[in-house]
């Protein structure tokens, strides 16, 4: 999944003239600080040279997992037609981009976010080239979404990690009295960010929200530890990314997890796809989340007919009827 044209022609006249090995000692103190889960008081992207390095190392994923995410809520809720986005820890705009490519009809964005550098990146990339009304606005997650008007669809995307654990769930509450309609949350694909979203599942299907995407039902999750629920999308890198992170692989795989939670129930779960398919000669194994609440592998052969022809078809993350 790619960058919208006019994102990655304004991404790369923002870097065409950053030296390379500055570029390089940027990616790598980023990269450390967001694989630690630094909460030390100091934003990850507070200076110019680390916007840069996120643009240049973590956009494409980034986006390609928001994206994602927005695509499991619209088979979800294939009614869903949001106007309007609060965009929690906005980033650049990343849920901006993501939004307005999958809903262009989309009219006003509120995008809250404490970097400066960051904001400064954001307008410039979305100026003249996002047709919905932006408003961007200085502000701490945990401590300015007072006075802010609720949104169809609210938004927070990489930033639960940020966040001291204690200070989660009354974040969790306001974010979910500011959603009008649906609440999306994405987080890295590791099992710190998966308790992450269980948490917040938890907490949110306690006050009524039903679930859209990924999970087919409400009941308890069915994984244990070690094992833990996670999608992946396979993103390609460009030539600067490769430079800048000695990558000789093209292409780089974004694990992540999401929830989607909405005021409305979705009109039918279907089974989830929750691990890569296993294939062999005339059959498929699935690694399935049933609407029943159980998880289990399923294996799909030649005589299942046309449901053997979906079962190959599937991917990771993908649902089945």
């Amino acid at each position: 999944m790619e960058l919208p044209a006019p994102l990655r022609q304004g991404v790369d006249s923002l870097l065409e003239k950053v030296p390379l090995p500055a570029l390089k000692q940027a990616a790598r103190t980023l990269s450390e600080r967001y694989r630690a889960e630094l909460r030390d008081g100091r934003l990850h992207m507070g200076e110019d040279m680390a916007v840069k390095a996120y643009l240049a190392t973590r956009l494409p994923a980034t986006y390609a997992a928001v994206r994602a995410s927005l695509d499991a809520l619209i088979e979800a809720r294939p009614d869903f037609r949001p106007a309007s986005l609060l965009d929690v820890g906005a980033g650049p705009g990343t849920m901006l981009w993501a939004t307005t490519d999958a809903w262009p009809e989309l009219e006003r964005a509120v995008l809250v976010e404490a970097s400066a550098a960051v904001r400064k990146v954001g307008q410039a990339l979305a100026e003249g080239a996002i047709t919905a009304r932006a408003d961007w606005i200085a502000g701490d997650a945990t401590i300015d979404l007072d006075g802010i008007m609720p949104a169809d669809l609210v938004s927070a995307a990489y930033v639960l990690d940020e966040i001291v654990p204690l200070s989660l769930p009354r974040l969790i509450d306001r974010l979910w009295r500011l959603t009008a309609d649906t609440l999306l949350i994405v987080e890295p694909g590791t099992p710190a960010g998966w308790q992450r979203i269980l948490a917040a599942r938890r907490q949110l299907i306690a006050v009524g929200a039903h679930v859209s995407a990924p999970c087919p039902h409400a009941a308890p999750c069915p994984l244990a530890p070690p094992d833990w629920c996670h999608f992946a999308r396979r993103v390609a890198r460009s030539r600067l990314h490769r430079l800048v992170k000695e990558a000789e692989v093209p292409w780089e795989d974004e694990k992540f997890i999401y929830l989607a939670a909405s005021r409305q129930p979705a009109p039918a779960h279907s089974a989830r796809v929750i691990a890569p398919p296993k294939g062999g000669s005339g059959k498929v194994v699935l690694k399935l989340c049933q609407p029943d609440g159980s998880a289990g592998e399923r294996l799909f052969s030649k005589r299942d007919g046309e449901l053997f022809k979906a079962a190959r078809r599937a991917d990771w993350g993908d649902t089945l009827d």
